[in-house]
């Protein structure tokens, strides 16, 4: 390992280490839906472990982010056609503050402008809408900055709500805008700019100021809906340097964090060139292997990581069959050391080797309603919520298919596939689950 490769290594290890225990992002401080968390419950209901419940303003799928005594999450207010930044304390659930940071309602029916999840790094938070607005607070409350994306860089051309998250990482905050390249309109609203390229890109933020570093177009052959992403920027290392794994478009691109350069590129999923594959799981780094999951049904894919330019089929470690397992919406899990693979659709979830793409089993949660949250797992658990606010509790043991608890944290609604739906994963921080509802927000612990 070179002296550079050390260092780096070394600062994103100490980066690691801070952010164990918290919640950052809304894939959790390894960005693959892991905790190292322990005496977490699986047994608990509304009456069971809850050690407080917040009344939220509105539904969202955004996931909270987590650090010591503070939990950030925004939320839409309809009656006031405004959504929010709220600031609350994790160990009582009391609201500190809250910041009306965008106007709207909703684009469609299916989500609102506030599903882009909050992040912080210990020392700020950033919240981010599909409006485009995008602002930094300290954690007392104080802004410390506020920009419009939309009107610096175009209205997002994307047919459903924009909702890829933001991402701290490295001295840096990464925003990624995978649309059409060009302007139309869908249920009444505008979408991207008439008269220009509308290419996708990737941005990195000085998250001190606010400042764009750097604008990299991220180009696609993909056509209309295909071309739209809703999943967020993955950062992990490998051989030593810091890559940023991005999934839409028809193919999966990696590239060098710290100068948004594409290394690699691979993408064979649409051999039928399907307009209508918009893609919403992000990436998994998983043991030398990038995961990527093709969207309605179709197979799941390891991508070697470590080569270069544009790659072939024959530079995938494997391919799963699609009966076998696939995610249309839920991005999997990588935690030690096996990959979990929710089925949006099946409703099944099924555990993996990362390096072969072998299903070591696959089991059925039995829930009536669908999944789109994507799984989170500590202390040999994983949590998955469904549609109904039901959490299904699952050993995560690579030997065996054990479903621990099913617990209705819902508020009785069925919603099946519009915004009353719930979608927002379980954020494991403090020695607790923090379980978002139609209404609520639980905080569940031993």
């Amino acid at each position: 390992m070179t002296a550079r490769s050390l260092l780096l290594a070394l600062a994103f290890a100490s980066t690691a280490s801070l952010q164990a225990g918290n919640w950052p992002n809304w894939r959790g401080p390894n960005q693959d839906g892991s905790s190292e968390e322990k005496n977490l419950p699986a047994k608990f209901s509304k009456t069971e472990g809850v050690k407080w419940a917040a009344e939220l303003p509105g539904l969202s799928a955004s996931v909270p982010a987590v650090w010591g005594d503070s939990v950030f999450v925004t939320a839409p207010i309809y009656a006031e056609q405004k959504f929010v930044g709220i600031c609350l304390d994790s160990k009582t659930g009391k609201e500190r503050w809250r910041k009306a940071l965008a106007e709207g309602t909703k684009w469609d029916k299916s989500s609102n402008l506030a599903s882009p999840s909050p992040v912080t790094d210990g020392e700020r938070v950033i919240f981010f809408f599909a409006t485009g607005d995008l602002a930094c607070f300290d954690f007392s409350g104080k802004e410390l900055w506020k920009r419009q994306l939309a009107k610096d860089h175009g209205n997002f051309a994307t047919q459903w709500t924009y909702s890829s998250s933001p991402v701290l990482d490295g001295g840096k905050l990464y925003i990624q805008v995978l649309q059409r390249n060009e302007a139309f309109e869908f249920q009444g609203v505008k979408k991207g700019v008439e008269g220009t390229p509308n290419d996708s890109y990737l941005l990195a933020i000085d998250p001190a100021t606010g400042k764009d570093l750097w604008q990299v177009i991220r180009p696609s052959d993909a056509m209309n809906e295909t071309r739209e992403a809703f999943s967020t920027p993955v950062l992990t290392t490998f051989n030593g340097q810091r890559l940023m794994l991005i999934t839409g478009g028809d193919c999966i691109t990696g590239h060098d964090a710290a100068t948004g350069k594409e290394l690699w590129r691979w993408g064979n999923w649409n051999p039928d060139l399907n307009k209508n594959l918009r893609l919403v799981p992000s990436a998994v780094a998983a043991d030398g292997i990038a995961v990527v999951c093709a969207p309605k049904k179709r197979p799941v894919f390891g991508v070697k990581m470590g080569l270069s330019g544009k790659l072939s089929d024959s530079d995938l470690a494997w391919t799963s069959d699609p009966k076998e397992f696939s995610s249309d919406v839920s991005t999997p899990l990588f935690y030690q050391g096996h990959l979990y693979v929710l089925s949006s659709d099946y409703k099944k979830i099924s555990c993996i080797e990362p390096k072969t793409g072998k299903a070591l089993w696959t089991g059925d949660t039995g829930s009536r309603a669908k999944f789109e949250a994507s799984p989170t797992a500590g202390d040999g658990k994983i949590y998955m919520t469904n549609f109904w606010g039901e959490v299904y509790v699952v050993a995560a043991n690579p030997e065996k298919f054990e479903l621990l608890n099913m617990a209705d944290m819902g508020n009785g609604s069925k919603a099946q596939g519009n915004d009353g739906s719930v979608r927002c994963s379980i954020p494991i921080a403090n020695g607790s689950l923090f379980i978002r509802v139609q209404d609520k927000l639980y905080c569940v612990g031993k």
